[in-house]
């Protein structure tokens, strides 16, 4: 009598272990309570530092999935993932690290270090400790965790009232060597979609890039290919790269949440770019980029289901571009913000961005005139009391006669601990536009914030949206495979002005809700589970009085 009920928690695991990446395709942080200690140096990072001492040994401390010395972990079925699974190489590791045996201690170096290997897939967290130290050598310890990262099965979600199906088998650490190969089937409202991928940020552990992906689509095919050596490091001195993409597809035009119709879209875009910098100095970075850009983009009607005055004009975009960075390294560590008992690398600092093209008729353009983009993020506040994120970007294009496609907005996000468990979150956001390309939509529905509605519900030249949610984080380990939380939420939101494909502009929409989170420890899905129950509180009489989401996010 006692075995069946030992089947079946060992089945519930398994599934919800495939869950962790079924559900939530495209990382995770070690548990406080798992940090390892300073160690034996009775010496400050300051005193370090100011005595010139050295990097010496470098202990690289990659752990498996789950810790079976914890018996909590130390079940079967756990003790049968670690060996099917293929740790990190401890040379992938060492080698996304900016500090070698010999090379002069500096705390900047490793907390980078900690964050660059953070934001792989295939590892839960990274922490970074001296482990013993004098006035000349400094022994560090860097521990990981692994995550489970193959993920074979079927994905499913469902948001404003439309359903996504999707067969995947993606292994984001082939090998244990970093890279990630994939294959996915995937069935959304607008097309089938068949695509096989690899990447791998760090190929050969010389900082190199590369990502491409094949795909057979329904409505048309994508080929694309990215490779560059980036600005991998705030004190990285040069990078250069480019990007490739062939695309043909089908893209749909909805209004109040239907379909109204299609157009189809052919795409030829290649960006080659080099970039210098004089590196980190005095806690800023500073960087110029130089590069090229061509973007041909032809449409045509699809199967004659649009008024031929909805169909996007040709555009064949040719320039050369000029791009300044400044980033401020100031970040905090923190958890419980955005993700569920996870370490979270907040930007306190600033990240300014801006670049401007010149489209000239005579390197092949069907214009001449001028491409901008901006883009600033700011932070302010503690963390572990109360955060505000500020952004704000621009992008367009001047021509004879003005602006063109022109987008501009920001948003304000509000962080309120009010607790180790609970924390007040609202976002404000809004954008104008000024003659958009109609295959550039400002659009407003249950895909982007407005939970209680359709996906794509209504469209304009401006749009405002604000978000206030109850998160509440629970001690809670669901099988000791998910973190759970849940919120509360309202959300309202509009766009105004002219909607080029018709339809009622019904002004001011309400929603309110609540949902589940599900938080992976154990999948390289870096994605969050949102279960949500939204009611709409406008709208027209078409739509449900319930909306159910279920999806996957990278936050609560």
């Amino acid at each position: 009598m006692g075995l069946a009920p030992e089947l079946l928690s060992r089945f519930g695991r398994l599934a919800a272990l495939a869950l962790c990446g079924v559900l939530a395709h495209p990382g995770l942080a070690i548990a406080a309570d798992e940090e390892v200690a300073a160690g034996g140096c009775a010496l400050s990072d300051a005193e370090l530092e100011a005595a010139g001492a050295v990097v010496g040994q470098v202990i690289i401390d990659a752990r498996d999935i789950f810790d079976t010395e914890d018996p909590g972990d130390d079940k079967a079925l756990f003790r049968l993932m670690n060996k099917l699974h293929v740790r990190t190489r401890k040379p992938v590791i060492e080698r996304q690290l900016l500090f070698a045996p010999g090379s002069p201690f500096r705390r900047q170096l490793l907390d980078e270090s900690e964050r660059i290997l953070r934001r792989t897939n295939y590892l839960y967290d990274a922490q970074i400790s001296v482990v013993a130290c004098d006035h000349e050598t400094v022994d560090l310890r860097v521990l990981t965790r692994d995550v489970w990262t193959l993920q074979p099965g079927i994905s499913l979600s469902r948001s404003g009232g439309e359903s996504r199906f999707g067969f995947d088998i993606w292994e984001e650490n082939f090998l244990g060597r970093g890279g990630s190969v994939r294959y996915q089937r995937r069935i959304t409202e607008e097309r089938t979609s068949t695509e096989i991928g690899f990447a791998d940020q760090n190929l050969g552990g010389r900082w190199i890039a590369l990502d491409t992906a094949v795909a057979d689509n329904s409505d048309g095919h994508l080929f694309r290919l990215s490779l560059e050596r980036p600005f991998y490091a705030l004190d990285t001195r040069w990078a250069v790269g480019g990007q490739f993409v062939d695309e043909r597809r089908d893209d749909d035009v909805f209004s109040l949440g239907d379909e109204i119709g299609a157009y189809r879209q052919s795409l030829t875009y290649l960006d080659l770019y080099h970039g210098r910098s004089s590196g980190l100095v005095d806690g800023w970075v500073r960087r110029w980029l130089i590069g090229l850009v061509y973007d041909d983009r032809i449409f045509a009607n699809s199967n004659d289901s649009l008024d031929p005055a909805l169909i996007p004009q040709d555009r064949k975009l040719v320039y050369p571009y000029l791009e300044y960075q400044v980033i401020e390294d100031r970040f905090a560590r923190v958890a419980n913000l955005d993700q569920i008992h996870r370490t979270e690398d907040v930007l306190l600092g600033a990240d300014l961005r801006f670049r401007l093209g010149l489209v000239s008729e005579g390197l092949g353009s069907d214009r001449n005139g001028l491409v901008f983009s901006a883009l600033g993020i700011r932070g302010y506040g503690d963390p572990e009391h109360m955060l505000w994120s500020f952004s704000a970007y621009g992008t367009g294009r001047v021509e004879s006669d003005g602006l063109q496609n022109t987008l501009a907005g920001g948003s304000a996000r509000w962080y309120l601990r009010q607790s180790d468990r609970r924390l007040l979150f609202a976002t404000l956001r809004g954008d104008v536009s000024e003659q958009l390309d109609l295959d550039n939509p400002l659009e407003i529905g249950g895909d982007n914030g407005l939970r209680g509605y359709p996906l794509r519900y209504q469209r304009g030249d401006g749009r405002m949206l604000f978000t206030l949610e109850q998160r509440y984080f629970t001690d809670y380990y669901l099988w000791r495979l998910f973190r759970v939380g849940h919120a509360i939420f309202f959300d309202i939101g509009r766009v105004w002005g002219e909607n080029p494909f018709g339809g009622e502009n019904l002004g001011w929409l309400r929603d309110v809700g609540f949902g589940l989170r599900l938080a992976s420890t154990r999948s390289s899905s870096g994605r969050m589970l949102h279960l949500d129950l939204a009611f709409p509180l406008d709208g027209d009489s078409s739509i449900d009085n319930v909306q159910l989401l279920f999806e996957a996010r990278r936050s609560f």
